[in-house]
Formats: C-alpha cells, sequence, structure tokens
C-alpha cells in the first residue's frame, strides 16, 4: 500500500476541506507516492516522533496536530519544527496531520471524548456552514430519473436523515448545433426546442469530484448545461463541539472524578459549585472557549473543554458548569482513535502509538 492509500481513507472520514481557514491539515511534509513501511500515530510530530520513527523504520507519521501552522521562510534547525521537519525530509519519512477536519466530525476527537465519558444520543453543538454546493443541471425529460440515480450513487442528494432529495423543474430547452458538433438530437444549424427537466441536488463540497463525474458519464448530452452554487445551509453531521446525555444524572463532584479517571487528569479547572446536578454535557477536545454561549443555549448543565482563560469562566455565568481539563488532556485518546480507524481498514503494515509524551505541560 503507498501511504496516499491510507491518506485518502482518512479523508473519506474527515474530508480536509472541513477544516477550519486558520487550519494546517493534510500533507506536511511528503506527497503519499511511497510505500508504506510502518505508522506513528502521535498528537505533535516533535523531532523526538520523528526518530521513533526511524528507529522503528516507519515512514509515515499521522500526527493531530499540524507541526506547521505557518509558512516556514528557513530551514536551519534554529528551532523544534525545523528540526523535526528536516530530519523527516533526511530520513524520507512522510508527515500528515488531521487536525480541525477530525475535530468536526461527530465520530471525531470529540465523539471519542464522549464516548469514553458514557454519553448518549451526541448531536454536533456548532453544525458546520459554507461546505455545500447546490448543484443544477438541465436533462431531457427521459432521462432525469438515470442522471438522479448517478448522482445519489454518487452522494449527492443527501440531506440530514434523509438521502436521494431532488427537485425537479420541466420547461422547454432550445439550442442551435454549430458544424463539428455532435447533438443528441436535432441538426447543424437548425436551433431545436427539447422538453427538459431542471435537477437540483444538494453535496458535501469533498464530493464534488466524484458528483461531477458521475454526471458527465450519465447525462447524454456532448455539452452539459449545469451550475455549482455554495449555499450558506448548515451540515448537521459536522461541525464543532458535541452535546449529550449522561445515561444518569449526577453532580458535579462525580462528573469531574469520572474525567479525572478515565483521562489521567493532573488538574480540572471549573466554576460553579461541586453539588450541581448533570445530565445534558456539551464537550469540546482542544480549545473551546469560542463554544461556551453556545453550550449554554442548547442546555448544557456542564461544558467539558480546555484552555479557559481566568476572565472566560465569568462566561459561564453560574448558569452552567466550565470546567477545563487540560488541551493535552482532552485529545490523548485521538492517537487510540485514529490507530482504530487505520487498522480497521489496513493489515499489511504496522500502526503504532508512539511513546513519546508530547505534553509541554506538567503539574507540581
Amino acid at each position: 500500500m503507498k501511504i496516499k492509500d491510507v491518506t485518502n481513507y482518512l479523508e473519506e472520514w474527515a474530508p480536509l476541506s472541513l477544516q477550519e481557514s486558520y487550519d494546517n491539515a493534510g500533507y506536511i511534509v511528503g506527497n503519499g507516492n511511497e510505500i508504506c513501511s510502518g505508522i506513528i500515530v502521535c498528537l505533535d510530530c516533535t523531532e523526538d516522533v520523528v526518530q521513533e520513527a526511524i528507529d522503528k523504520k516507519c515512514n509515515f507519521i499521522v500526527a493531530h496536530h499540524p507541526i506547521i501552522f505557518s509558512g516556514l521562510k528557513k530551514l536551519t534547525g534554529s528551532d523544534y519544527v525545523q528540526r523535526a521537519v528536516i530530519k523527516a525530509i533526511k530520513h524520507d519519512i512522510s508527515i500528515y496531520a488531521i487536525h480541525t477536519n477530525l475535530d468536526h466530525c461527530i465520530d471525531g476527537v470529540n465523539g471519542e471524548i464522549a464516548s469514553r465519558l458514557g454519553l448518549k444520543q451526541l448531536a454536533i453543538l456548532q453544525p458546520k456552514k459554507g461546505v455545500l454546493l447546490q448543484l443544477g443541471v438541465f436533462v431531457p425529460n427521459e432521462h432525469a430519473e438515470v442522471v438522479k440515480e448517478a448522482l445519489f450513487s454518487a452522494g449527492a442528494g443527501a440531506v440530514g436523515n434523509y438521502n436521494e432529495c431532488a427537485f425537479d423543474l420541466v420547461g422547454k430547452g432550445s439550442f442551435r448545433p454549430l458544424e463539428g458538433s455532435n447533438p443528441t438530437s436535432g441538426e447543424w444549424g437548425i436551433r431545436s426546442e427539447v422538453d427538459e427537466t431542471f435537477v437540483q441536488v444538494v453535496l458535501p463540497e469533498w464530493k464534488k469530484n466524484e458528483v461531477h463525474l458521475a454526471l458527465l458519464t450519465a447525462h447524454p448530452y456532448e455539452e452539459v448545461a449545469h451550475q455549482y452554487v455554495r449555499i450558506e445551509n448548515e451540515i448537521k453531521q459536522y461541525g464543532s463541539g458535541v452535546i449529550g446525555k449522561l445515561p444518569e444524572p449526577m453532580v458535579v463532584a462525580d462528573f469531574l472524578e469520572l474525567v479525572r479517571r478515565e483521562f489521567q487528569t493532573g488538574i480540572i479547572k471549573f466554576t460553579g459549585k461541586l453539588d450541581k446536578g448533570v445530565l445534558n454535557v456539551a464537550i469540546c477536545g482542544g480549545s473551546g472557549q469560542f463554544l461556551t454561549k453556545l453550550a449554554m443555549q442548547k442546555g448544557a448543565d456542564l461544558f467539558l473543554t480546555s484552555d479557559i482563560k481566568y476572565h472566560e469562566f465569568f462566561d459561564a455565568e453560574d448558569k452552567m458548569t466550565l470546567a477545563d481539563m487540560g488541551h493535552f488532556e482532552s485529545e490523548q485518546f485521538t492517537i487510540e482513535l485514529l490507530i482504530r480507524k487505520i487498522t480497521l481498514k489496513f493489515h499489511t503494515f504496522a500502526v503504532h502509538k508512539t511513546g513519546v509524551v508530547t505534553n509541554p505541560v506538567s503539574y507540581f
């Protein structure tokens, strides 16, 4: 298997187009054309992790955090980022990041946290906008069903818990074939009219290539009149954070003890009282303060995230418990999540959990 076979599989799960504009998910080093000899999975690709890959004869590192966020102007080895990149290049090791695109999957980073805490009835806290396209295409009436079936099979027409969704508008189309054309009907130089259906479907942008190929294959015309329009509708299966319910209500103290035990946290900072009841829990792995007010609006009794600043704790306004479990602690089991996902599909090479602890924070 080539490295790109693995990344193509990961991108079916967590498409790169789901990443935030500031992010740098995808290939950091390499292009995926090498045969994969083994994989190291980590949160942060440090120089020690690259050395670990060398020692274990693995030529592919899958990291949650991109080691390069902004452009590098020099590669002189003056900091840990440059040293790690230089070492990877020297030893033909590819580095791939799967970051906010994985955060935005309901069965990604936040789903893993929720599963370990026993939450049920999960829903995305802040559904993603701006990643849906609307395709409109003119089709002769007798071919409309064939074209729609092809679009549906390629992944178009799914809306929430429904699929094969489309809208048809029947009318007349006109055209005049010019010399050199090969029309399905009509003659050169003569304008013709055809009964046509304007078919509209929605699709996530990462399905566009597949859908477009299906459209051109199934459509009978030499020139396919169509348009893609980006729409702002939410896609409820993807987005930031999750919210769910505990199997049974518990008090804050017991819930935080559950978090401490399951995630081996050194310390949990929180607001409010320890005897307050908890049933609805919102979660965002990593830095999730931007979701605090939305978590309250969605009825969360407690919002579990990390990287909360002093003044940001006031945002809970005593209406909701706000808990900070630590950035590394919240995302540590993303490694196991990725290993499970990769080994489910690929069995021809070893997938290793890094033995390097990359958490830069210690507790005294």
